[in-house]
C-alpha cells in the first residue's frame, strides 16, 4: 500500500495533501480520533460504543469507519438512536436485542473458514448480553451456534446439546443468577471458555457482582472472565481465539510431512 501510494506521488496521480490523508493513522472528527489502523495492527476494525455519544457523533464515526474498513460494529445503542443513525447509513442493520448497529461487506461464498463457537446462554433473561456476543463474532468473521436457555437449575437440557458445546473451537457462556453455569460447562470440555457474567438476579446478586465472583472463583480449568454484562468482550476474546485457530489449522494444512 505504501509503495503504491508513493507510485502514484510521483507519478503526479496523488497529491502529496491526497498521500498524507491516506498515509494518516487515524482521522480527527474533532470529538473523535477514529483509528483507522486499528485493523492493521489487531485484525479487526475500531469498534463504537454507542452509550454517551449522539446520534451525529455516531453517524460521523459511522462514515470514517465504512470509508476504509468492510465492518462496521457499534455496540450499546438503543432503538430510537439507532433508527436516526440508519436514516443517514440505510446500509447499517440494527439488532434490537444485543443493542448493536453493524454493517459487513457482503463475503458470500468467501467464508472457507471452520469450526464454530458455540454462545451458551443461561436464562432467557440474559439474551441481551448472550446476543450481543454472538452478533460481535459473526460481524468479526466466526460462525456461532446459539445454545440457549440451558442453565444449571435444569442441567438436562444443557447435557442435551453437550455435543455441540463439545466440538466448538471456543465456548462463551452466559449466565446470571448465581453463575454456575461456566464451571458446569468448563469440566465438559476442551476448549477455551469465556464466562460472561450478567446483572440478572435478585437483590443478593447484587447486580451481577455474585455471578462474577462465582465464575472468578471457578475450580474449572480454562476459564477466563469478563466484567459484567459484557457480551462484546465475551465475542471478541472468543473471535480472536477463534481466528488463530484457523490459522493455525490452515498452516497444518499445509505442513509437508
Amino acid at each position: 500500500m505504501l509503495e503504491d501510494i508513493l507510485e502514484q506521488v510521483q507519478k503526479g496521480t496523488l497529491s502529496i495533501a491526497e498521500a498524507k490523508e491516506q498515509l494518516a493513522t487515524f482521522e480527527n472528527l474533532g470529538f473523535a480520533k477514529v483509528d483507522h489502523h486499528r485493523k492493521k495492527r489487531q485484525g479487526f476494525p475500531e469498534v463504537v460504543f454507542g452509550e454517551g455519544k449522539t446520534a451525529e457523533q455516531i453517524i460521523s464515526i459511522s462514515q470514517s469507519l465504512r470509508s476504509r474498513n468492510s465492518q462496521v460494529l457499534i455496540t450499546r445503542i438503543s432503538k430510537d438512536k439507532a433508527e436516526i443513525v440508519k436514516r443517514a447509513c440505510p446500509e447499517l442493520i440494527y439488532h434490537e436485542t444485543a443493542q448493536i448497529l453493524f454493517w459487513r461487506e457482503n463475503t458470500a461464498g468467501e467464508d472457507t473458514s471452520q469450526g464454530y463457537i458455540a454462545v451458551v446462554c443461561a436464562g432467557t433473561s440474559d439474551l441481551k448480553v448472550a446476543e450481543e456476543a454472538a452478533i460481535t463474532a459473526e460481524v468479526l468473521g466466526s460462525k456461532v451456534k446459539r445454545i440457549y436457555d440451558v442453565g444449571v437449575a435444569g442441567i438436562h437440557r444443557l447435557l442435551s446439546h453437550l455435543d455441540d458445546i463439545q466440538k466448538a473451537t471456543v465456548i462463551v457462556v452466559v449466565a446470571g443468577m448465581e453463575g454456575a453455569l461456566p464451571s458446569v460447562v468448563g469440566g465438559l470440555v476442551s476448549a477455551p471458555v469465556i464466562a460472561v457474567p450478567t446483572s440478572v438476579g435478585y437483590g443478593a446478586n447484587f447486580q451481577g457482582l455474585s455471578a462474577l465472583l462465582t465464575m472468578l472463583n471457578s475450580c474449572a480449568s480454562g476459564i477466563s472472565v469478563v466484567n459484567i454484562d459484557n457480551g462484546f468482550g465475551g465475542g471478541y476474546n472468543a473471535a480472536l481465539i477463534h481466528q488463530l485457530a484457523q490459522k493455525g489449522a490452515k498452516t497444518y494444512e499445509n505442513t509437508i510431512f
